[in-house]
């Protein structure tokens, strides 16, 4: 079991997830219950996953959970797009969040290549 608190990723998946909560708050009320809850299920899950992945007993439960966490930033990617396209986030914000998404899912592919060379 390791301390997901202290992982690089999950700290940068946390912050990730507090700055999409603030940029979806200005979005139409129209989409609270559609768009702006899918984004942020999504945001939501990949640090929830990096830290359920660390409360696991094994290396392999470790990678599975870091693997749903990585399917969960390409769905937020694709999300944050059509936010983008519909003309709810603001050019610059989505261009600040869409940079700190890759830094996460380079972090996140960095660290399942590093478990999986270990075993």
């Amino acid at each position: 079991m390791k301390d997901f608190r202290k992982l690089r990723v999950w700290e940068k998946a946390h912050k990730l997830t507090l700055d999409i909560y603030q940029a979806t708050s200005i979005f139409p009320k129209e989409e609270i219950y559609d768009l702006t809850s899918q984004i942020r299920r999504a945001s939501v899950s990949i640090p929830a996953n990096i830290a359920e992945g660390c409360g696991r007993d094994s290396e392999g439960e470790l990678l599975r959970y870091l693997r749903i966490a990585m399917g969960s930033s390409s769905e937020l990617e694709y999300e944050l797009l059509l936010a983008s396209d519909l003309g709810y986030i603001p050019s610059e914000k989505f261009e600040m969040i869409q940079a700190n998404l890759v830094a996460v899912r380079k972090m996140l592919n960095a660290l399942i290549q590093r478990i999986k060379t270990s075993d």
